[in-house]
């Protein structure tokens, strides 16, 4: 079955860490680019970070530069947000999804991992 399936969320304090994790099946992830994005409630989704293909590019969005962190792991097929000093403003609902180019429509998404920052 090809599928995107986001994992790692969870109620985390302010300041503390998540790394979440974007697990491909059916289909080879590297060939993608894969973008994470994030949709509070009322808000409009937004994308939080890129990472393409051949590894060379990485874009984040402005109010998580310095604290997240993407990479990719071409033997397990996955795709990890490493999220630090974590803020109440970081809580959504986050999704992963395939593009041909950080710069293109995505493709395929998955279905989500919550993330709730709070004390």
């Amino acid at each position: 079955q090809v599928q995107l399936v986001e994992s790692g969320g969870g109620l985390v304090q302010p300041g503390g860490s998540l790394r979440l994790s974007c697990a491909a099946s059916g289909f080879t992830s590297a060939v993608y680019a894969i973008g994470w994005f994030r949709q509070a409630p009322g808000k409009e989704r937004e994308g939080v970070s890129c990472i393409s293909s051949n590894d060379l590019e990485t874009t984040y969005t402005d109010s998580v530069k310095g604290r997240f962190t993407i990479s990719r792991d071409n033997i397990e097929n996955t795709v990890h947000l490493q999220m630090n000093n974590l803020k109440p403003e970081d809580t959504a609902i986050y999704h992963c999804a395939t593009h041909n180019a950080c710069s293109s429509r995505p493709l395929r998404w998955g279905h989500g991992t919550q993330v709730t920052v709070s004390s």
